[in-house]
């Protein structure tokens, strides 16, 4: 319930105190799990101190049992273990403490940290996270590599060494992180984010050399998958772990075996890269001399034609053929001219046969009336008519006499 209060009327923090414990005694018993970072047994002590502290988060909570609480898990329990702690919230009213009272431990096996990875594996898998069309394709040749890993390790030496010796003109960007542990986590994350934030940044290379399987969890924490999916830049995850992979091999864009085959599967051989530049420089050697010779060979049968080599052939050939179209076009047009001479001269003189100046010539003649119709019939013409008599060589007046 909400406390009114003013400037004016303020609340004494020794109730606010209490108040906050009075809520706090209202929760009731609860099931947490976390993982045991401070531990302190007392001799001759009846209570005993630890932290729990959420991975994950980085958050963390005092927790106080009595003795033979955490006696009988004393065994199988110490500082870096998970458990699953059975505990009423208390608050410490003079101090403002929060912590857990425990009335039950239990350490989490290996075989429900397993049953619960394979849940959540199974969780984000249906999200798609470790989708195949979501790979990312490495660079073939990356200017500038991010590497997480723990300082000065095997792992962070093994990618380095090799990476160099396959490509000396590759860079680093190194994160050192703790690779394990309660802070393992929130710092891999962080490292992660800050080299996919980098624009110079090709590849991110996550490398460990290996380790158990409660070693190996924090590779496996969902808020690291998903920091992993979120990248931009493609990520190798390189956890030397055969056996059981880290959720992180699921989500990486690449996975390798150990840091070193990380370093041969993100960087290229340079003496395998020049043996391979040396074989395609011969193939496409042998490919122009092929092609080459091919030309010559189609340029010499081309040479060899009869048309190539005398040129003038076809069109010596052409010209008698021209020659003779010629003459015979010219025969066969003198022949026509001929005939339509022959014809035309019979044609004029039937013309000139039958003319009207043939008959004049014969000594008739033709009478004409002054409107120049011929004079055919004498009831035609009257007496003292004149009319126009038209001979062979002129034509004179007549009279028509009664």
């Amino acid at each position: 319930m909400a406390v009114n209060s003013t400037p004016e009327s303020p609340l004494p923090v020794g109730e606010v105190s209490r108040l906050i414990g009075g809520w706090i005694d209202r929760l009731g018993a609860v099931w947490v799990e976390g993982q045991i970072t401070q531990l302190s047994r007392r001799p001759g002590a009846g209570v005993v101190f630890l932290t729990l502290r959420d991975p994950s988060y980085d958050i963390s909570v005092s927790v106080t049992c009595y003795r033979q609480v955490f006696d009988a898990v004393a065994d199988v329990v110490g500082e870096g273990a998970r458990v699953v702690v059975h505990a009423k919230p208390e608050w410490y009213a003079p101090r403002g403490q929060l912590s857990l009272r425990a009335a039950e431990i239990k350490p989490v096996g290996v075989g429900e940290l397993l049953a619960r990875l394979e849940q959540l594996k199974k969780a984000l898998a249906r999200e798609g996270l470790f989708a195949p069309e979501r790979k990312k394709p490495l660079p073939f040749l990356p200017q500038l590599i991010g590497l997480v890993c723990g300082r000065a390790s095997a792992a962070e030496r093994d990618v380095l060494e090799n990476a160099r010796h396959r490509w000396p003109a590759v860079r680093f960007e190194v994160r050192n992180v703790p690779v394990q542990g309660v802070h393992a986590v929130p710092q891999v994350v962080q490292a992660v984010k800050e080299l996919d934030a980098l624009d110079d940044v090709d590849v991110i290379v996550v490398a460990r050399g290996g380790g158990s399987v409660e070693d190996l969890l924090p590779f496996s924490d969902e808020q690291l998958v998903r920091a992993v999916a979120a990248c931009r830049t493609p990520v190798v995850s390189a956890i030397g772990h055969e056996p059981d992979n880290p959720l992180l091999d699921h989500v990486a864009d690449l996975r390798a075996s150990t840091p070193t085959d990380a370093a041969k599967k993100v960087v290229p051989d340079v003496g395998e890269e020049y043996e391979r530049v040396r074989q395609l420089r011969d193939r496409a050697r042998r490919c122009v001399a092929a092609y080459v010779d091919r030309e010559e060979r189609g340029l010499a049968h081309a040479l060899a034609r009869p048309s190539i080599q005398d040129p003038h052939r076809m069109i010596d050939e052409r010209t008698e053929q021209v020659t003779a179209l010629l003459d015979r076009g010219r025969r066969t047009l003198r022949h026509h001219l001929d005939r339509a001479d022959s014809e035309l001269t019979h044609t004029h003189a039937r013309v000139v046969a039958l003319s009207p100046a043939a008959t004049l010539k014969r000594g008739y003649a033709v009478l004409q009336r002054a409107d120049g119709h011929a004079v055919r019939d004498p009831g035609e013409v009257e007496p003292g008519e004149k009319l126009r008599a038209r001979v062979c060589e002129g034509d004179f007046s007549v009279r028509v006499d009664a």
